[in-house]
């Protein structure tokens, strides 16, 4: 099944661009991108969920869609908690207020996935989360005296300059092609997700998620719900520290899946297994 591009527009008077396919009586399962991506982060995923009958949407979310852009300059307009209320709202624009659903997150789309499962825990028959480790495990690694993951880490001090927009779109968005996607990503992959972010509008926006929520922060505790979490061994952001202990903040079923030689872009460089195991812990975990 083919996914259709459609608008979806919430109680809060955003409209989001979203991919969606399956069933519209499916049970829903929310795709939530990272950055510097896109909805065309879950494009494979999509058709294979809506062949085991699933409802799949994939929004791009608050500032890649053009209709969900509060001005970046203010930055409360990206708070966390706004991102959060967007994913619930997003759920209740595509026909499901109220029931419960499935959620995947990659990146900045986990981190709301992790603080979604963590505020409306009865809401979630799963939870998909895919390189970004649980909050509390991520903190804990960055504060390890060896460092390791504080290097990792260390290009979200750069989001927060104010020339770094300008600077990752000059010259065709080369920066944002070569640095940001140096990680065997496929250039059809790129165009996609350049089309989404390559515009000043756009990528301002994409940055205040983090000048908004400085150290990633947000509120986190033990996640009820049960939870499959994936991480590539060669992500070059995210560390062997932060991925593992990542189930020490899980109070319910919990697996983790090691994708050898798979970096950080899961979904652009291991879709297909990436898929089948989200799948597979859906059907264990049914609505």
């Amino acid at each position: 099944m083919m996914a259709q591009t459609t608008s979806l527009t919430t109680r809060s008077g955003l409209t989001f661009t979203a991919d969606v396919a399956g069933p519209a009586g499916g049970d829903l399962v929310l795709l939530l991108h990272g950055f510097p991506e896109s909805r065309h982060s879950w494009r494979e995923a999509l058709p294979v969920l809506a062949e085991a009958g699933y409802r799949a949407v994939a929004p791009d979310q608050r500032g890649y869609s053009p209709g969900a852009r509060p001005d970046p300059g203010v930055l409360s307009n990206y708070a966390f908690d706004k991102l959060l209320a967007d994913a619930i709202e997003i759920v209740a624009a595509a026909g499901h207020d109220g029931r419960r659903f499935h959620l995947v997150g990659h990146d900045w789309g986990g981190q709301v996935s992790w603080g979604v499962a963590h505020a409306h825990p009865k809401r979630l028959a799963s939870l998909t989360v895919l390189s970004r480790p649980h909050p509390l495990s991520f903190r804990r690694a960055l504060q390890k005296p060896d460092g390791d993951q504080k290097h990792r880490s260390r290009h979200h001090g750069k989001f927060l300059d104010a020339d770094t927009g300008r600077l990752l779109l000059e010259d065709n968005a080369r920066r944002l092609r070569e640095g940001l996607f140096g990680q065997d990503v496929s250039l059809g992959a790129i165009e996609d997700h350049v089309s989404i972010l390559g515009n000043p509008s756009a990528i301002e926006a994409a940055l205040a998620w983090y000048r908004a929520n400085k150290g990633l922060a947000g509120d986190f505790g033990t996640i009820a719900v049960p939870t499959l979490y994936i991480w590539g061994d060669s992500d070059a952001t995210v560390g062997p520290d932060a991925a593992h202990g990542t189930g020490e903040f899980i109070g319910a079923a919990y697996a983790m899946e090691v994708l050898p030689g798979v970096g950080h872009f899961v979904m652009d460089q291991a879709a297909a297994r990436a898929t089948e195991l989200m799948l597979a812990h859906m059907k264990k975990h049914p609505v």
